[in-house]
């Protein structure tokens, strides 16, 4: 008989704007748009205190572009914050043009996040970086293909870690992740600097809602993962 698993039931909103089409790389302009337009009613938008300095937590509210849909994704206090604010939107500005909205997509529902007994199968629609400055140093260092596999298994089980901790969950014991990464590297442009970030997907014993991002700069779209 198996055991009772960890897990939690969390909210997540989902908005797309279906008519406008935009690419990958807009998505911290939509970012940009949206945190500016709504600064000044919280700073889960855009990840900054009034001060500006930066909220070191997972974002409670990303901005994408999945298939050229531009997609905004809020988690527990991002989704009661979205519908609220986003309702009110008529139009859309993105460089320097103006789109108007007639038409938004928006769910809202709990789903469950957590340890599971089964694999489950993810992609990445948007590319993840998976390496900060201390363990991308590391990484070039490795002389084999195994032991980058084994790096980055590492990396994504603590990306997946933090997200649990962020929404309030925390892993029993005897409850470890079991993770296989299958992702190709990628080279992109970050803040004018050229970064290695990986597309791909991979295998764990997980319960992952779809559309989250996982590593680095999620807020700005990245690492966005779906179920298979």
């Amino acid at each position: 008989m198996k055991t009772k698993t960890t897990t939690k039931e969390i909210q997540i909103c989902r908005i797309k704007f279906p008519e406008i089409k935009l690419q990958t790389r807009d998505a911290h302009k939509l970012r940009g748009y949206f945190g500016n337009l709504f600064k000044k009613h919280s700073s889960i938008l855009h990840n900054h205190y009034d001060d500006g300095s930066f909220r070191y937590k997972y974002p409670t509210i990303q901005y994408k572009i999945i298939d050229q849909v531009p997609t905004l994704i809020g988690v527990n206090e991002g989704a009661k914050l979205l519908p609220e604010l986003f309702l009110k939107m008529k139009e859309l500005k993105i460089n320097n043009q103006s789109y108007k909205i007639s038409t938004k997509n928006i769910e809202v529902k709990n789903e469950t996040t957590g340890y599971s007994h089964s694999l489950h199968n993810y992609q990445f629609v948007t590319l993840w970086m998976g390496l900060n400055q201390t363990n991308y140093k590391k990484y070039i260092k490795l002389e084999s293909e195994a032991e980058k596999q084994d790096m980055l298994n590492a990396v994504l089980v603590g990306h997946i870690l933090s997200f649990f901790k962020n929404v309030g969950l925390e892993l029993k014991i005897n409850e470890r992740l079991l993770m296989k990464v299958s992702v190709i590297e990628k080279k992109t442009n970050f803040k004018e600097n050229k970064m290695f970030a990986f597309s791909g997907g991979f295998i764990v014993n997980a319960y992952l809602p779809n559309e989250i991002g996982l590593g680095k700069s999620v807020s700005r779209g990245f690492g966005t993962i779906k179920n298979n």
